[in-house]
């Protein structure tokens, strides 16, 4: 999954805010603009429930990275 920001300050609050969540799940990088984001899980229903989270929690940190 990617995500388009190409605010870099932006994109480095919200990898940070996100990192204690992703632990063993989730990695994620920031290039040319691009929020990317890698997900694994044992079967299908986790990583829907991964996805979910993650699609949460990155709008939380998107808005609240607005803010600061």
């Amino acid at each position: 999954m990617s995500v388009s920001c190409t605010d870099d300050d932006r994109a480095t609050s919200i990898l940070a805010s996100l990192d204690p969540d992703n632990d063993g799940h989730v990695s994620a990088s920031y290039s040319d603009g691009v929020l990317k984001f890698s997900m694994e899980a044992e079967n299908a229903g986790r990583l829907r429930q991964t996805a979910d989270d993650l699609l949460a929690c990155l709008k939380v940190a998107d808005e609240v990275s607005g803010l600061l």
